[in-house]
């Protein structure tokens, strides 16, 4: 199972940057790939978030939805993603977000198994370019949106 993850520090609040990656609809905007994002289901409870949100992600021939289970744990200020339906066999997916001035750090961890076994084998060898793309995405989206360091 292609895996790998990025730390990105980036010019804007934890709390702007933790409610940016939790507005799915807004990803076809400006993350490589994303088609479409939905949210079905949002749960706002005490110590956490949960949503469930569905996502079509393509390129060229290839289109393909995928559903997903979103937890935002407000006190860890952490974000766990995991695959509950789709072309996707395996996903974990992971943020954890940290202040650090008025910057923030993120760790982006992701991990993953298509059932497409030879989908799988193409994504496993481009892998770290496409996640290098969307964490790039991201930080280019909040630093538009928020970037601190324009203060």
């Amino acid at each position: 199972m292609p895996s790998a993850s990025i730390i990105k520090k980036i010019p804007c609040s934890k709390n702007n940057l933790i409610k940016m990656v939790l507005q799915i609809e807004e990803y076809p905007r400006f993350v490589p790939w994303c088609i479409d994002g939905k949210v079905e289901k949002k749960i706002d409870k005490v110590d956490a978030i949960e949503i469930t949100a569905n996502l079509t992600i393509g390129k060229g021939f290839f289109r393909d939805t995928y559903k997903s289970f979103i937890i935002y744990d407000k006190k860890k200020d952490s974000i766990n993603v995991t695959n509950i339906g789709g072309p996707l066999k395996h996903l974990e997916n992971k943020w954890v977000f940290k202040s650090v001035g008025k910057s923030s750090e993120v760790n982006f961890y992701v991990n993953f198994e298509l059932r497409n076994k030879i989908l799988n084998i193409l994504m496993a060898k481009y892998f770290k370019i496409g996640l290098k793309k969307v964490a790039d995405a991201f930080e280019k989206r909040a630093t538009e949106l928020f970037d601190n360091s324009q203060n």
